[in-house]
């Protein structure tokens, strides 16, 4: 833990807050299309409509302003993940939810020809809530109850099963392959400022009462049998959560696809820095997560220029060796 106090974590929201704010604007200026500092003010100040301004306004914004929202919802998600189940490999990517959410989504693309943005929404909770309530039962088979490997064991297990369902459904049906393929891959590319809005209030109500969390989760990531010896009703804060990650992860799967490793690696990082208390881990691991898919999505758009990759290629090569390091530790510690 680097920041002791609370006078030191303050300071480091804000310069955290000062960086995800700088990638932000990075993020409008920076991209295949040539564009400066200058092009970036004058597109807000004296839109004259050439294709820079209408760049920076219509594409880049849209893009940024989705990078920061599920960066920040997919690093929350994971943390109220790894804090219940107090498993350290808990993400909405690693168990499951993100891959439930997707398999829906494909079902009502390709299968019940929905396209509106709502639709995906709606398609993506339910089957976030079923990829949830799936591996928790999976995950409690057996006399032993639920521990972090049967977790995670029974995540991978529904994400591989939920993956190769939705690859079955698009290779039966090539026509829809085209048009979805990008969003598969994880992308925050191509959307528009009105795919945003109907999305936005699931972002802000789950990561209101996520922040509201932080002292309940402090209590029960130290054990249930603690919790519950501490007056905590245990069954309703999982509940409560669970509703919660279910906002949060589904609604970033139906905007930006299934992005992975956020969730896992974010909590980690902050956990070094402020500690294990949730009522500061929580906000840092919003502006971490939305910090670090805003610059996954800045180094998508060069790291094989002039094509880009999507942001979900770039949170993999990030989240993979970092997955491969925590398995090591977890087996050693063991």
């Amino acid at each position: 833990m680097i920041l002791r106090s609370n006078s030191a974590r303050i300071t480091g929201l804000v310069i955290g807050l000062g960086i995800a704010a700088a990638l932000f604007l990075s993020s409008n200026v920076y991209g295949y299309t040539d564009t400066s500092w200058s092009t970036f003010i004058a597109a807000y100040l004296s839109f004259d409509g050439t294709n820079a301004h209408v760049i920076i306004r219509d594409i880049r914004l849209p893009r940024a302003i989705i990078a920061c929202i599920v960066g920040g919802a997919l690093a929350v998600a994971g943390t109220l993940m790894q804090a219940l189940t107090r498993n350290p490999m808990a993400s909405p990517g690693v168990l499951g939810i993100n891959a439930g959410a997707g398999f829906f989504i494909v079902v009502g693309f390709s299968v019940l020809s929905m396209t509106s943005q709502l639709e995906f929404m709606w398609l993506s909770l339910l089957g976030a809530a079923v990829a949830a309530v799936g591996v928790y039962f999976i995950a409690s088979v057996g006399h032993e109850g639920i521990t972090p490997l049967k977790l995670t064991l029974a995540g991978v297990t529904l994400s591989a099963l939920f993956t190769s369902f939705t690859a079955a459904i698009l290779v039966s049906n090539e026509s829809v392959l085209d048009n979805i393929f990008l969003w598969m891959a994880g992308s925050v590319e191509g959307r528009k400022l009105e795919a945003i809005l109907p999305v936005f209030p699931f972002f802000l109500a789950g990561t209101i009462c996520a922040l509201f969390l932080g002292p309940a989760m402090n209590v029960i990531s130290v054990g249930e049998d603690v919790a519950r010896g501490l007056g905590q009703n245990t069954l309703r804060l999982k509940i409560i959560a669970l509703v919660v990650i279910v906002l949060l992860a589904g609604s970033s799967v139906a905007i930006a696809g299934p992005i992975g490793f956020v969730g896992l690696v974010i909590p980690h990082l902050v956990r070094g820095i402020v500690g294990i208390d949730y009522r500061w881990v929580i906000p840092y691991s919003v502006v971490a997560g939305a910090s670090l898919l805003l610059a996954a999505d800045i180094a998508a758009r060069f790291i094989a220029y002039p094509k880009e990759v999507p942001v979900g290629v770039m949170t993999a090569i990030i989240g993979a060796p970092f997955f491969l390091y925590l398995a090591r530790k977890e087996y050693v510690a063991k």
